[in-house]
């Protein structure tokens, strides 16, 4: 976590907030207070200007012109400015934190050698506290004379000097100056008190500083949340991708770069899924190819194999009987005909397995073009049947067949022919007992199944699943009397699963039922045959 870009984020803007608050901090500590000053200085003049411009539409001159002398000491001015005058200079003072003093001096050597000074107006009272009303100006004097100034500005009309007052023990501003009828005015503002305030505004900010700084954090620790979140939720989206799982997507509510990169992201997601979708297709499809290459090649081992030993056997008899007939073992004309007969019927065996190994294989490679028709199941059987009529009688089997409404299917008709033909060859091979071959021709609504039964013995339980397997016999002994290959009944497997149809066989307690089914259809038969 300690690296997490939200925190990197907090801390860095941390920084920032805490360079900017310790900045401020020193300019405040360092030019706040000449700031302070500057301001003081500025409200001295603008002190000085007002009260001239009060003073002087007081009436003090006009009245001076009507009778009271300017070198008169006993001149009372309260009576010439009036109380509206005071007031406006008493609010103006308090106002503005300053002492205003307004004398008049005069020259009085002729008495005793000094220059008495004549209060016309004091913020600190009356003018009938005379000592109070001097002190100010007192001290201005004795700073003077004690040379504890320091001059900060001089023009023509004042002048602002920084003093140090003994009897106060503290520094002020003085700014003096002469009014436009000559008299005299003072202006202090504490400098003591102006620290204070400095003091107090630099404590003020720094505490307003910490403030901000900590508040500052926390604001800024949430607001960077919503920066970080759409990247740690787009950080976990692209996480389930590297797993390849492409079913999370960014809910894209906003117009910024993170949106942008939000439907990046959801584009890549789409486009990834498409495309792993297709190598899954190609991958599939090249698995499905080599476990059929693979099963082409064990098929062919597997044929080889068989037909090999299924061969042996009638090419070695054809072999015996054939150098038998050569070398004239027997002389008379019953044992040579004899012997022909065995090469007859051994080459017929190996003609009659080649053709079914050939079908089989045209089967399972899809080389058989299927003719999807609209036929009769039960007038079908019935040709089969018929066509098979001499074998019934040879073998003395007895059977059972009674259908005789028309049976309607849709499936190819030479495949079903073989399918039936090797259920019922099947039937003749195996049949025993009563020697029975039942044929039944069922329907029901989607379905037509066709069954084989013939008495005998059931097949053993466990070789069921193995009977549909090439060249697969029960009892090869009893096989090879009758000359069963074992391929009829992978025939049928081969071209029911090309049909997409159901087939199977079960055990009844006197006999085997072989069956298979097709698509039921209704009506009456369509096809050419049935015209």
């Amino acid at each position: 976590m300690h690296k997490s870009l939200r925190l990197k984020l907090t801390l860095m803007l941390m920084v920032i907030v805490l360079g900017i608050v310790i900045c401020s901090t020193l300019i405040s500590g360092l030019f706040l207070g000449d700031f302070y000053m500057m301001g003081k200085q500025k409200g001295l003049i603008e002190t000085y200007n007002d009260v001239n411009r009060l003073y002087m539409v007081s009436g003090a001159v006009t009245q001076e012109a009507e009778g009271f002398p300017s070198d008169n000491p006993n001149t009372d001015f309260s009576q010439i400015l009036g109380e509206d005058f005071e007031n406006s200079l008493e609010r103006m003072s308090e106002g503005r934190g300053t002492s205003i003093v307004i004398f008049r001096t005069y020259d009085l050597s002729m008495f005793n050698g000094t220059i008495y000074a004549q209060t016309i107006y004091s913020s600190m009272g009356t003018q009938d506290n005379g000592d109070e009303q001097n002190k100010m100006v007192q001290d201005y004097w004795d700073a003077q004379s004690n040379e504890q100034t320091e001059t900060l500005r001089t023009t023509a009309k004042y002048q602002i000097q920084k003093m140090y007052v003994q009897r106060l023990g503290n520094d002020y501003l003085y700014l003096s100056a002469s009014l436009d009828n000559g008299d005299r005015i003072l202006i202090r503002s504490s400098i003591d008190s102006m620290e204070r305030s400095v003091n107090l505004s630099n404590q003020f900010y720094l505490y307003i500083s910490l403030f901000m700084l900590v508040a500052g954090t926390v604001v800024v620790y949430i607001i960077s949340r919503s920066f970080t979140q759409p990247i740690l939720t787009l950080a976990q989206i692209a996480t389930r991708m590297a797993q390849l799982d492409f079913t999370t997507k960014y809910r894209v509510n906003r117009q910024d770069e993170i949106g942008v990169l939000g439907n990046s992201m959801n584009y890549l997601s789409s486009t990834l899924e498409t495309t792993l979708g297709e190598l899954k297709l190609a991958n599939a499809k090249l698995k499905k190819d080599l476990e059929k290459q693979t099963q082409i090649d064990n098929m062919r081992t597997e044929f080889l194999s068989n037909v090999s030993h299924e061969l042996k056997t009638p090419i070695a008899l054809i072999q015996g009987y054939a150098e038998g007939l050569m070398e004239n073992i027997n002389d008379d004309e019953e044992s040579r005909n004899f012997y022909c007969e065995v090469i007859v019927d051994e080459a017929a065996k190996m003609n009659n397995i080649v053709k079914k190994l050939l079908d089989l294989n045209q089967l399972e490679f899809g080389e058989n073009n299927l003719n999807m028709e609209h036929f009769d199941v039960v007038s079908v059987v019935e040709n089969l049947l018929s066509s098979s009529d001499i074998l019934f009688k040879q073998k003395q089997v007895t059977l059972d067949f009674d259908a005789r409404e028309p049976v309607y299917a849709w499936a190819d008709v030479y495949t079903v022919e073989e399918v039936f033909n090797n259920y019922l060859s099947n039937a003749f091979n195996h049949v025993d007992g009563e020697k029975i071959i039942r044929v039944r021709i069922v329907k029901d609504q989607q379905h037509v199944r066709v069954s084989v039964f013939n008495t005998g013995t059931p097949i053993p339980e466990e070789d069921l699943p193995k009977i549909w397997g090439k060249f697969y016999k029960v009892d090869k002994a009893h096989t090879r009397e009758y000359g069963g290959s074992g391929v009829g009944l992978s025939i049928v497997k081969a071209s029911m699963d090309l049909l997409g149809q159901n087939y199977g066989v079960f055990n009844h307690e006197d006999g085997v039922e072989f069956w298979f089914e097709l698509d039921a259809t209704t009506g009456v038969d369509i096809s050419p045959a049935g015209e």
